[in-house]
């Protein structure tokens, strides 16, 4: 069976222009019968770091999600998701979002800006240098799962490395591990999970995010809730590495992967 996809952008997303159809026929013609759309949503994103609004429609989206559901059942199950930028000064205003739209299923929660700085553009490590921002990076992902309760699994987890100037050529785990052991430690003692999001793969990495060195980790600490996300903006990278990434998972000692319903983990053997 095909792991399905549940980190999707679609032209609700403000970086993205692929009509939600056509990303719907992409996975089905590559045989898979599940995915989750899961659109940008940044709460008070500073607008002047780039040319994005990461607000979302969420009367258009819920609706137009909810009327491709129906359409597409029984052949198809369609997930309705959401990927939620969190920063410090959102965790709160943010803390009862879903209770607000009963609709989602799922929601990933993200770091994309640290102190109003996005480490996609080159002044993000003129700012800290490039460990420097790696560790700031993690501290902000350490501060919000320590005040931000409402999503499924943490996104994307060492992203920044995408973006560093030498990538993860100077990444060494154990310069973080302070931070790393407390993040996954809330994320576990939560009841949440994280994600293992393959557009690294086709980003210059050569692995999926998180490192698999992190991975271990999380495993190792009592991880078990894993989702598999393309992170997907086109046609193209839908369900791009993920058969490779089920072998990775197995071989670190991973069994399961996730599914969500109504925000609820399912368990399915790798």
């Amino acid at each position: 069976m095909l792991i399905p996809d549940y980190h999707l952008h679609t032209e609700f997303s403000a970086d993205c222009k692929t009509p939600i159809r056509d990303l719907i026929r992409s996975a089905r013609d590559k045989g898979m019968k599940e995915i989750c759309i899961t659109d940008h949503y940044d709460h008070d994103f500073p607008i002047g770091i780039a040319e994005c609004d990461f607000h979302l429609d969420f009367d258009t989206y819920f609706s137009t999600l909810r009327k491709l559901r129906k359409e597409l059942a029984p052949d198809f199950t369609l997930k309705i998701g959401i990927e939620q930028g969190l920063m410090p000064s959102t965790c709160e205003v943010l803390s009862d979002f879903s209770s607000r739209y009963p609709e989602l299923d799922f929601i990933i929660c993200s770091t994309h800006v640290v102190d109003g700085f996005d480490p996609y553009y080159p002044y993000y490590f003129e700012k800290w240098g490039e460990k420097g921002g790696y560790r700031r990076y993690f501290e902000e992902i350490l501060y919000t799962v320590e005040h931000f309760r409402n999503y499924s699994v943490y996104g994307h987890m060492d992203y920044i490395l995408r973006y560093g100037p030498t990538k993860a050529e100077n990444f060494r785990i154990e310069e973080y591990l302070d931070l790393f052991e407390a993040i996954f430690r809330v994320i576990l003692d939560n009841g949440k999970g994280i994600e293992v999001n393959t557009g690294s793969l086709y980003r210059g990495l050569d692995f999926p995010h998180p490192h698999p060195k992190l991975l271990t980790l999380y495993r190792e600490m009592g991880g078990e809730i894993l989702t598999l996300g393309s992170d997907s903006h086109d046609t193209i990278h839908v369900g791009h590495g993920f058969e490779k990434t089920r072998e990775t998972l197995k071989s670190l000692g991973f069994r399961y992967y996730c599914t969500y319903s109504k925000l609820k983990p399912e368990f399915h053997l790798l």
